[in-house]
């Protein structure tokens, strides 16, 4: 039986997770669908705006004392221009968008409850901290015939679906990083999934 404890952290209270928070990414986006081979330096820079944001979010999971997951949020106008664009070429204004950045709890703790717990956390600190329209994540693309993918693998479209979120198929952005196995970076795309909390 896990014992977890779950808390909210925001602005500069987050400095002191900085560490964790990135070999937690790194560990868990390692697997499919990101395969990313992150290193420490990068995560710590990419972590570093959510400590420079006084709205922003980070919902840390602990179990006896060990970060094991957490779930990342900010204003969509502090967010990398990479996802801010494709939003403003539609016609939305960022900062009327709260941005999830990244849900990522381990294998081992998934099942009980808590990435639910998460999507929750985050919808009401965005309901509360400002005047958004919208709560919104992206999620990579991948073919379904990657070498990568499991056998059985499932994507989560079907519980964002059943949380509110609508697959925005037509806002989509590339980023760039270096896949497990690559020797170089290259683009994914995005794909962006919204839902109102008007």
């Amino acid at each position: 039986m896990y014992d977890f404890n779950i808390q909210t952290v925001t602005g500069t209270d987050i400095k002191p997770y900085i560490k964790e928070l990135a070999a937690l990414r790194i560990k868990i986006f390692s697997e499919y669908p990101y395969i990313y081979d992150g290193s420490l330096e990068y995560e710590e820079k990419y972590l570093k705006v959510y400590t420079e944001t006084k709205e922003s979010i980070v919902v840390i999971v602990s179990n006896e004392d060990q970060i094991v997951g957490a779930s990342t949020g900010l204003p969509m106008e502090f967010a990398a221009d990479e996802f801010k664009e494709p939003f403003i070429k539609k016609g939305y204004s960022p900062d009327r968008i709260f941005y999830f950045g990244e849900s990522v709890l381990l294998k081992e703790f998934r099942g009980h409850g808590i990435y639910p717990r998460m999507f929750q956390e985050r919808e009401e600190h965005a309901k509360k901290t400002g005047n958004f329209d919208y709560t919104s994540f992206c999620a990579v693309e991948r073919p379904e015939n990657h070498p990568d993918k499991p056998s059985g693998y499932t994507p989560l479209d079907r519980y964002w679906r059943k949380r509110g979120y609508i697959r925005q198929h037509d806002i989509i952005a590339q980023f760039s990083w270096k896949d497990l196995g690559e020797d170089t970076e290259s683009f994914k795309y995005m794909v962006f999934w919204m839902k109102s909390i008007k």
